[in-house]
């Protein structure tokens, strides 16, 4: 029996100041096959978000480009559904530092949606997952997914 399990989050703080989005994945395609993702993405395409005190990604990654909209602090492991808890220690450090972030810039008033436009565009067109959710519930069901939930600010 195939199982599958994805969680995809992304945190689109209030902003003005355009800060980053702090974006997860995990993704469970087999016993064997567990992807995870975390990474602080800018709304801003091709500006290079960088954190130092954070690792820097150990190389390019396929679906991920950094500076158009990823940080090289992009962090991308691949291990079992047994090894994920291993992983958490470094999801606690970096949503510490997202947290420090949004501390520091305080955002306030009314959320501007325009800079994730973009950036959600940009996503939907680069995202591998609509396939994946193309064959599990139908391309109809997928397409609403994006637009509705995955990815809303999409043009």
């Amino acid at each position: 029996n195939e199982k599958s399990d994805i969680y995809n989050n992304v945190i689109y703080p209030k902003t003005g100041s355009y800060l980053p989005c702090f974006g997860m994945d995990l993704m469970g395609f087999f016993e064997q096959k567990v992807i995870i993702v975390f990474d602080f993405q800018h709304p801003v395409e091709k500006f290079l978000f960088s954190l130092p005190n954070l690792p820097k990604a150990e190389k390019d990654y396929r679906f991920f480009e950094m500076g158009n909209h990823f940080s090289e602090n992009i962090f991308v492991r691949y291990c079992t559904f047994d090894e994920v808890d291993n992983y958490l220690p470094e999801f606690r450090q970096y949503l510490e530092f997202y947290r420090k972030i949004i501390d520091e810039a305080q955002p306030i008033g009314p959320t501007d949606v325009e800079c994730y436009k973009d950036f959600d565009t940009y996503m939907k067109k680069l995202d591998p997952i609509l396939g994946y959710m193309s064959s599990r519930f139908g391309k109809e069901n997928a397409n609403r997914m994006m637009d509705e939930f995955f990815f809303p600010y999409a043009e």
